[in-house]
């Protein structure tokens, strides 16, 4: 027995409850190492004298590990517990003082693992709309212009021709507003807005009035109606904070260039010396970008503004949460005080942190709700465009990915191929169709809620930044509505819509070439299968066409 291999952890990604009486539990071992697991457990002050003996399943397994899960219901929410292994030649219990070959229950109080108490407070609650939302991210200046009576005199790009990082299209919120019933009639029924206050670039992520509607994207009263049409038709509406770091026009830093020390805003920024200076960089920037000055979220008196304005947004315009810009560059003591007034200004108000990287330390009920899933896109781009792995080791990466994290924060998770950060996904897979449909069919039915990038349902291109954010095409678009993509897009809506595609009920792994994803309970089999490759695949379902998919509802198939 592997003892190397064997990880649990209490009150994390390993043990964790969704409500106070019910709690799922997750153990890790070699891959193929155990043929039998068992979870023995009571409550902690009882365990002593009984103990209640169930199997475990295996429900992940990546390259080299693989993980047994259970979720019990418990009426007492203390519960101590031991694991019972079997390997094909001995049985051994594992606790916290490792593998043994007998366990002592009358002295576990030891060194039985435990999950204290369930407290309700302690429950990641989940954002109710977030497993059923499917999200469409604008880029608001590339997306429409509404407005024809603004003044356009900024607008220095011809609608449809390539941009540079200085282009300014002349898009606005009254032109998203124009737009919803189309955004709609593709099955979405969230949008997340890039950056839409005022700032001198187009992107917006250099804010100077956080309290002030960039006058090129309209007023206060604009996000008013469109954050008010956006809830007649049912839909949600996510803006960016852009809480690591602000302009250097912004009126405090400003401030702190003429006065130095003497500022009241000083300590506002990180600054060495005493005052700042553009030439020499000696103040904290984001990236290395000298125009824009991070803030100093360690400072209570920025801690107070910028949970302000977040409140602020949610208080008089109602709007549906925040998608955190450099998210992991700000502090968790920061995120945590967000968390709790976002929280109690709107309760199903999301908080999503924009994170590259394994984010569970932020992922814990006490800071952010899901992150942008930008491990999810590595693996589509490693195996839909690059085309480096094949099924086997897909379906062992993305078991890795929802390893990370709990269920709760599995399904509420920003799935995405793209974005305004990124290349575009259909110029990545060099534009071939079948690719890029069969990775849409993925980040559809994947836990989690999947994102697409305005021009997306028209396979839009583009390279990195600023070429992914051209002009949203509305000309194609106007003929979207007899296209493959368009039919595939709505019916992959659809199914999101009428099922529960919950992390705990999905399987995921090869099938003699095919990618498989298959959610099981007691109503629904629901499962999709993908061949990425250049020939036919026979798998369990039945024959898949090179490059093809096929879903399959309850014994239907339907694609």
């Amino acid at each position: 027995m592997n003892e190397c291999a064997l990880l649990h952890i209490m009150d994390s990604a390993y043990c964790f409850p969704t409500s106070e009486h019910d709690i799922t539990i997750r153990l890790r071992c070699a891959k193929g190492d155990l043929r039998e697991v068992y979870i023995c457990y009571e409550n902690k002050y009882v365990i002593a004298d009984k103990q209640i003996k169930k199997p475990m399943v295996k429900t992940m397994e990546s390259k080299i590990f693989d993980y047994y899960s259970i979720s019990l219901h418990i009426e007492d929410p203390r519960i101590a517990y031991v694991f019972y292994l079997y390997d094909g030649e001995a049985y051994k219990y594992y606790s916290e003082e490792g593998l043994t070959d007998t366990y002592d229950y009358s002295i576990g109080f030891y060194n039985f693992f435990q999950y204290a108490y369930i407290n309700k407070s302690d429950v990641i609650s989940r954002v109710s709309w977030m497993n059923k939302a499917r999200f469409y991210q604008i880029f608001v200046d590339r997306f429409n212009m509404g407005s024809d009576d603004k003044d356009k005199s900024y607008i220095n790009l011809k609608w449809g021709d390539i941009p540079s990082s200085k282009s300014f299209a002349g898009g606005d919120l009254k032109g998203i507003r124009k737009k919803l019933d189309y955004i709609a009639s593709l099955g979405v029924n969230a949008l997340y807005l890039t950056p839409i206050f005022s700032s001198v670039s187009n992107h917006k992520y250099d804010i100077i009035d956080y309290y002030r509607i960039d006058e090129q994207f309209g007023t206060s009263q604009d996000l008013k109606d469109l954050v008010k049409a956006c809830h007649e038709k049912g839909m949600k509406l996510v803006l960016d904070a852009v809480f690591n770091h602000c302009s250097n026009e912004m009126a405090q830093f400003k401030d702190v260039c003429e006065k130095g020390r003497k500022s009241p805003y000083y300590d506002w920024f990180i600054i060495k010396g005493d005052k700042p200076n553009p030439g020499r960089l000696n103040y904290e920037v984001f990236a290395h970008c000298e125009y824009m000055p991070k803030l100093n979220t360690s400072n209570p008196e920025v801690a107070d503004f910028l949970v302000g304005v977040a409140t602020h947004y949610i208080n008089e315009y109602d709007i549906d949460g925040w998608r955190l810009d450099v998210s992991d560059e700000v502090s968790h003591d920061f995120w945590r005080k967000f968390r709790i007034a976002v929280k109690s200004a709107k309760s199903d108000a999301v908080i999503i942190g924009e994170n590259w990287h394994d984010a569970s330390s932020y992922l814990r009920g006490d800071q952010y709700d899901s992150i942008m899933n930008y491990g999810f896109t590595k693996c589509c781009l490693d195996y839909f465009a690059r085309k480096t792995i094949h099924s086997e080791e897909m379906a062992y990466r993305l078991n890795e990915l929802l390893c990370r994290n709990n269920d709760v924060v599995n399904d509420m998770m920003l799935n995405l191929f793209d974005s305004h950060d990124t290349h575009r996904f259909f110029s990545e897979v060099k534009e071939n169709k079948d690719a890029f449909i069969n990775a849409l069919c993925l980040l559809y039915l994947f836990p989690g809620a999947p994102c697409i990038f305005y021009g997306t349902e028209l396979m839009m291109k583009g390279g990195y930044d600023p070429d992914c954010r051209r002009c949203m095409d509305w000309d194609k678009a106007g003929k979207i509505y007899s296209s493959e993509l368009y039919k595939i897009l709505t019916l992959l809506s659809d199914i999101r819509d009428k099922y529960a595609l919950r992390s705990s009920n999905v399987r995921i792994y090869d099938d003699d070439g095919l990618l498989v994803v298959r959610y099981r309970n007691e109503k629904e089999d629901i499962t999709l299968a993908l061949n990425n490759t250049s020939k036919a695949v026979d798998g369990a379902l039945g024959t898949v066409k090179a490059g093809g998919r096929l879903i399959d509802i309850n014994g239907r198939k339907i694609l």
